[in-house]
């Protein structure tokens, strides 16, 4: 039984295979294939420094008159030519307000920052700033704080921050050029597999911004997936294993991890990682939807139904409902015909049938 795609191709296919996900689920879609379009190699040096307003509108796919309302509203300076850090800047941006968070509560962060870490000029740029539920966070070290109230999240206590403020400003340099230049390297990998280049050059990529900076999640995840569909599997999986080493949080490594074992039919290390992906996000609705077709196809119906509602509910109106809906009514129709004891006088059983209805 097939795994489930997030971005199908198109809804001909009944439950295509499911590939592992990368930070571009569009990019990762059912069926992929590495192109041959013949397009320029890779080059030596680092690509482009210098972004126009609208190349930095068309990348982050926002509007030209967001990208004004949020420079009016102090966010970002205004500017006309954009360096690399100021795209870095910006996706964060884009991500906090994503994530709902308000532009006042934005400045307020990045304002305490700056008043508690005298060697950071500009938060967004330089700092890993992210939403976790209500708060906004911020990675310092491998730990946490939250900026306004300066609260030390986990185990991070006041010397390592005082470790960190004392942190040599040229060592801070240093590495936050490191960092950006395998930002800049993770965004031209990205930008090859969109344009569907050979998948050699999006590799060669991915592994420039791995040099720069050996933990990078995103690059890991996305190189593990490529190396998932040229089914090189060892190393897919030690990417995969990586990135969950550098950041155990990262739900989407697990998940994929977890299509790998699926895929190589170890059902045990699979259950596994998507109980894990779910752990870290119980709104994963692909991870259920997997996670129900593995529980179908071992026999264990009951675990599969509560699998198949979550998605269902976090995914309603979806063509993977409609199958979810379909494996659903499989289920009802083979419990009755079984008349197994142990679904007799279940609810959870007996309520199949109107409950795999339309959302419409």
């Amino acid at each position: 039984m097939g795994q489930h795609s997030p971005a199908p191709a198109d809804g001909a296919r009944e439950r295509p295979p499911r590939a592992p996900q990368g930070d571009l689920p569009v990019a990762r879609a059912a069926g992929w294939e590495p192109s041959h379009a013949k397009i320029s190699r890779v080059p030596s040096g680092p690509p482009k420094q210098n972004y126009t307003r609208r190349e930095v509108c068309r990348l982050l796919e926002v509007s030209e008159r967001q990208l004004a309302s949020w420079e009016k509203q102090g966010l970002v300076p205004r500017l006309e030519s954009f360096a690399f850090s100021d795209l870095v800047a910006l996706r964060t941006l884009v991500r906090l307000r994503a994530d709902r968070v308000s532009p006042a509560r934005i400045r307020q962060a990045v304002s305490a920052l700056r008043q508690k870490l005298g060697n950071v000029a500009d938060p967004l740029k330089e700092l890993k700033i992210y939403a976790e539920g209500k708060k906004v966070t911020v990675q310092l070290g491998g730990s946490r704080m939250e900026p306004v109230s300066g609260q030390l999240l986990l185990d991070f206590d006041r010397a390592e921050l005082n470790k960190l403020l004392a942190f040599p400003r040229g060592r801070q340099d240093a590495a936050g050029r490191r960092r950006l230049e395998a930002s800049l390297w993770f965004e031209k990998a990205l930008e090859l597999e969109r344009r569907g280049a050979p998948v050699e050059e999006a590799i060669a990529a991915y592994q420039t911004a791995l040099e720069y900076d050996p933990d990078s999640a995103g690059a890991l995840v996305n190189l593990g997936t490529i190396y998932f569909h040229l089914r090189r599997w060892d190393e897919a999986e030690r990417h995969y294993r990586r990135a969950i080493e550098v950041d155990p949080g990262y739900a989407l490594a697990h998940f994929n991890l977890a299509n790998l074992y699926d895929e190589k039919n170890d059902r045990a290390e699979a259950l596994l990682h998507y109980m894990m992906a779910l752990r870290l996000d119980p709104q994963y609705g692909d991870a259920h939807y997997n996670l129900a077709l593995l529980y179908q196809a071992s026999g264990q119906a009951l675990r599969a139904v509560r699998h198949w509602k979550s998605y269902l509910k976090l995914d309603p109106n979806s063509p993977w409902a409609a199958i979810a809906r379909q494996e659903l009514e499989k289920l009802r129709q083979a419990t009755v015909l079984s008349g197994s004891k142990n679904a007799a006088g279940n609810p959870e059983c007996e309520n199949l049938s109107w409950e795999t209805g339309s959302s419409s």
